[in-house]
């Protein structure tokens, strides 16, 4: 079992505290990604971004290696400084999180010089296929199948009067031809 250390990181504080806490001893880097919360209230608003980072020298009692996640909270349109400088190996995440929720990384070094570039989705893939604003074209060509008894369709005059519940990435009538 893995023992692992939530903080919470200050945005201007960043880089700053992944570089401190490698040199406490968490220098194996695991993995980067971000958590949209663009819905949230007021200042609350943006993208958690989240490193997790392991200390390889010893195991602790419980069997696990100790680990480390960090998080901060990155106002949407706002740059997050890159990680490439302190892990090398954020560079893969880095492009992925950026292709996947639209976050620019400064600072973004993985020695090629090419900058954050495609690195999943094909060629002229326009959009951020992880952002709760993304509509997932699959779901605007056909109907939301969640139906689970007959008359229960979105369609359907003999409906029960519950709420209807839009899955999320399911676009509303009003968004193009089905």
């Amino acid at each position: 079992m893995r023992v692992t250390d939530v903080r919470d990181v200050p945005f201007g504080e960043w880089s700053g505290t992944v570089l401190a806490v490698r040199e406490e001893g968490y220098t194996y880097f695991d993995w980067l990604t971000a958590v949209d919360e663009t819905d949230r209230e007021g200042d609350a608003a943006g993208f958690d971004v989240v490193v997790h980072l392991i200390d390889p020298r010893a195991p602790r009692e419980a069997g696990g290696l100790p680990s480390v996640l960090l998080r901060t909270r990155v106002p949407d349109g706002l740059a997050v400084p890159s990680l490439t400088p302190i892990f090398r190996g954020a560079a893969w995440h880095e492009r992925e999180t950026h292709e996947m929720f639209g976050i620019d990384f400064d600072g973004f070094d993985d020695g090629t010089g090419l900058g954050l570039r495609p690195l999943l989705l094909p060629d002229g893939f326009e959009g951020t296929p992880l952002r709760k604003s993304f509509v997932l074209a699959a779901r605007a060509s056909k109907a939301w199948p969640g139906a689970k008894e007959p008359g229960e369709g979105h369609d359907s005059a003999r409906a029960p009067g519950r709420r209807r519940v839009q899955a999320p990435g399911v676009p509303g009538p009003e968004w193009g031809p089905r």
